[in-house]
């Protein structure tokens, strides 16, 4: 089953089409990116999602039916607009957050403890809120968007002040609750974290989904007839197929004409005696695809 299921939904505001028919499922246990432009429209689908905006025309399903106030306390929600209350205690913030999805008072402090303690917080509970670095209110709020062990979680830009050790903890959480069977929507500009942990995304861009699917077939999609090679030693200046090349520290990167195949590239290389220590189809990164397409919607628009 299908923890959201979105079919032909429309938002307007006015004369703005904000999402113009947009459809996509998500699936449960999954690691879920929901990409865009600033602008595209991922926020307004969001609200949708969290019943907060009503489409227009479309259906919406969320865990299995229509939303409501019981499946809200089953939905984790970290918004892009930070939102934790600045003049009172660390601790004392996240026992009223998480109270607001139904934790008793015992078990929010003994599920706080355990996180505060796993986001090196622990030292910093008596704190007011205002008085920690952004990365700690970072990790704060992350804390409260899973203390309820929610089946849907819905982060916006998760990483956001994060340095280095900190964004492989939240990663590593992220995986961990995804084993569990933990369903994640991942909105971020963050391509490369993109990459690393999703299983399927959508791009919307001008209010239309116009990627969605697998990462992997998305960028076999808009791969060129391209491939990286690190020889051992000098390559030979000609090469029977290749139009031109580009080198980056130590790999070559080798343009194909369109009437050759990697394959017999590779078998070219190899009766000529090079040896080669890498050679593979050149994929494209998620971010030159985000460029790519949205750059050509522009230009089309």
């Amino acid at each position: 089953m299908a923890a959201i299921q979105i079919d032909h939904i429309v938002k307007k505001f006015g004369s703005l089409r904000a999402v113009d028919d947009v459809s996509f499922s998500v699936e449960s246990g999954e690691i879920f990116g929901l990409l865009g432009p600033n602008g595209a429209g991922k926020t307004t689908t969001i609200r949708i999602i969290l019943d907060i905006f009503k489409p227009d025309s479309g259906q919406v399903s969320i865990l299995g039916g229509a939303m409501s106030e019981a499946k809200k306390d089953r939905i984790g929600y970290l918004p892009e607009e930070r939102g934790l209350y600045q003049d009172i205690r660390l601790e004392q913030a996240l026992t009223y957050l998480a109270s607001l999805k139904g934790l008793t008072g015992a078990d929010a402090r003994q599920r706080l403890d355990a996180y505060l303690e796993r986001f090196d917080l622990n030292q910093h509970r008596k704190k007011k809120v205002k008085e920690l670095s952004k990365g700690m209110q970072q990790k704060a709020q992350l804390i409260v968007t899973f203390a309820h062990n929610p089946e849907l979680v819905i982060i916006d830009e998760p990483f956001s002040g994060l340095d280095p050790v900190n964004t492989q903890m939240v990663k590593d959480l992220m995986r961990e609750q995804r084993e569990k069977g933990v369903t994640i929507v991942m909105c971020t500009h963050q391509m490369n974290q993109v990459e690393e942990l999703c299983d399927r995304l959508v791009l919307i861009n001008q209010g239309k989904a116009v990627l969605y699917g697998r990462l992997e077939e998305i960028r076999h999609q808009f791969a060129g007839h391209e491939v990286l090679v690190k020889p051992v030693g000098e390559l030979p200046i000609q090469i029977p197929g290749v139009v031109s090349r580009e080198s980056h520290n130590g790999t070559v990167l080798l343009h194909l004409s369109q009437d050759v195949s990697p394959q017999e590239v590779l078998r070219g290389l190899v009766e000529s005696g090079v040896g080669l220590e890498r050679f593979e189809i050149a994929m494209p990164t998620l971010d030159q695809i985000f460029i790519e397409v949205v750059q050509g919607e522009q230009k089309v628009g």
